[in-house]
């Protein structure tokens, strides 16, 4: 309300990092894991947004460590936005693990998936299903890509040149899935890439590169990759370029 107030012509949004979850398995205990994990990282944040207040089963299952609601405090959480901003690099794979207290669910890799650098999985079409989500349930109005990447053990640059084909290809099959998104009506009107230059990661420091531009840290050149070029050429004829 403030900014609104402030400068009437604003848009504004808010930037959350949703995924979709599935069960590593189709046991029936980790098919309810899946639903406590997609409780915590989605609908913990999206269902309060969007006039829900917080899911009754992540009340039920943290208890105590959920937050003191105040009079007001879900009408102002609620307060009506202009777009929902989507960060988005990999699904989730979960199974049950009694260990890990109150959600008691553990990561599992699926091996059969191509994996990054950070060890996620790469499956593009868990990106449209999460978008279609997003859009079917909660209908945020404009949604924005704010950032969508990946981190590859790129070589070094050779004659001016770093060659990250499978960054190249990750990019591709991720616009290729809002593309899908898009022609199933979800109202996407951004996306940006991440990151253009590789960069100092909030938890790995500079030891991953999700750059589509190489920075050498000890001389600070840079030098743009076989991605950074691809990704210019799709900007440039506005059309989803062939990887290859």
């Amino acid at each position: 309300p403030v900014i609104r107030e402030q400068v009437p012509n604003a848009r504004i949004g808010i930037a959350l990092n949703p995924t979709t979850i599935y069960a590593g398995s189709d046991l029936e205990r980790d098919l309810e894991a899946a639903i406590r994990e997609d409780g915590l990282r989605n609908r913990m944040w999206l269902d309060p947004l969007y006039g829900r207040g917080y899911p009754v089963d992540m009340i039920d299952l943290f208890g105590e460590m959920m937050p003191e609601i105040e009079p007001g405090d879900m009408e102002a959480i609620a307060e009506p936005t202009d777009f929902l901003a989507v960060n988005y690099y990999s699904p989730g794979y979960v199974v049950e693990s009694p260990e890990n207290l109150p959600l008691r669910t553990s990561p599992v890799a699926r091996p059969e998936l191509e994996s990054t650098a950070m060890g996620w999985a790469v499956q593009p079409e868990a990106f449209t299903e999460l978008l279609l989500r997003l859009h079917n349930d909660y209908n945020p109005g404009p949604v924005y890509v704010t950032e969508n990447g990946a981190a590859f053990d790129d070589p070094l640059p050779q004659d001016g040149v770093v060659h990250d084909p499978r960054r190249v290809r990750y990019l591709h099959d991720h616009l290729a899935a809002v593309h899908d998104a898009i022609a199933a009506g979800v109202p996407v009107e951004g996306y940006f890439a991440w990151s253009l230059m590789d960069n100092f990661e909030w938890a790995e420091g500079y030891a991953k590169r999700f750059g589509i531009v190489h920075v050498d840290f000890e001389t600070q050149q840079r030098t743009i990759k076989q991605s950074g070029r691809w990704y210019a050429n799709v900007i440039d004829r506005n059309e989803l370029a062939d990887p290859v």
